[in-house]
């Protein structure tokens, strides 16, 4: 794990799934709620700790003056006083798309089609592009407080 550990105490599977509920819901036509399931669901297993991963690299990357200790009291102050507010809905290209398949994956709702596509070597790329992608989208979302 090269995230700090706080990270993980701060950014919990319910505020992830808070901030990318909305965008999964607009991109599969359902409502919040079912969105807030199913990413709860494939956020239970090995996608969170790749996803904070994505997110602290991308944290890492775009803010050069904070500290590493910085950029988690950032995070701690964005999440202070409403943690569980929906994220903004992100425009869904095709890197996003893949971590979206990748969620689909985990929760069962992906077609034998999609696994044997996201199994290829090109899917594995597009896979690692997409968690990145997440992990740039989710790392605005929990830094763009005070």
């Amino acid at each position: 794990m090269s995230y700090p550990p706080r990270l993980a105490h701060l950014a919990t599977r319910a505020v992830v799934v808070a901030k990318l509920a909305p965008t999964y819901a607009r991109a599969h036509h359902i409502d919040e709620e079912e969105a807030a399931q199913r990413l709860s669901s494939a956020l239970s297993g090995r996608l969170l700790p790749s996803l904070l991963e994505a997110t602290w690299t991308a944290m890492r990357g775009k803010s050069k003056r904070l500290t590493d200790d910085g950029l988690v009291e950032k995070v701690a102050t964005t999440l202070r006083e409403r943690p569980l507010r929906p994220g903004r809905v992100a425009p869904v290209g095709p890197a996003l798309s893949a971590f979206l398949i990748l969620v689909d994956l985990e929760v069962g709702t992906a077609g034998d089609a999609a696994r044997r596509v996201m199994e290829s070597d090109e899917g594995r790329r597009r896979g690692a592009e997409g968690l990145a992608e997440a992990g740039r989208f989710l790392a605005t979302e929990l830094t763009r407080g005070k």
